[in-house]
């Protein structure tokens, strides 16, 4: 693409003050880089991933609320996590952390494995063990 040509549609890298750096050609066909706010196909696809990903936040916050699952999934999915990532994390085979997605293993937790994920989510110790989902 040619750095004339490339796209500054509005997207959500402008609202957030942010360019993305891309390949393109200059005037004498050579490459090199340059920043772009954004161009439309990509705004529509983000703006689709963003929307999946606010859906699976209210799911996992009313999973949470109606005791399916613990806190642990509402942090996860709000911080954009899967399992493999928290797992590495907080330094815990999957298989832990999964186990500790239900809520009566949840409730027996220790303060220090709650601190790891606490600590993993950004939060105090007390806002995990408190969250209801409501």
């Amino acid at each position: 693409m040619k750095k004339q040509d490339l796209p500054q549609d509005e997207s959500n890298l402008k609202s957030a003050n942010m360019t993305e750096v891309l390949y393109v050609t200059d005037e004498n066909d050579n490459y090199t880089t340059a920043n772009s706010i954004g161009w439309e196909a990509k705004k529509a696809a983000l703006d689709e991933s963003m929307e999946l990903i606010t859906e699976r936040i209210e799911e996992a916050k009313q999973n949470v609320a109606s005791n399916k699952v613990s806190p642990i999934i509402y942090f996860m999915e709000l911080n954009k996590m899967d399992l493999q990532v928290l797992a590495a994390y907080v330094g815990m085979w999957q298989w832990r952390v999964k186990r500790h997605a239900k809520p009566k293993i949840f409730k027996t937790l220790s303060e220090s494995v709650l601190k790891k994920y606490a600590d993993a989510f950004g939060i105090s110790v007390d806002e995990l063990k408190n969250f209801t989902g409501k």
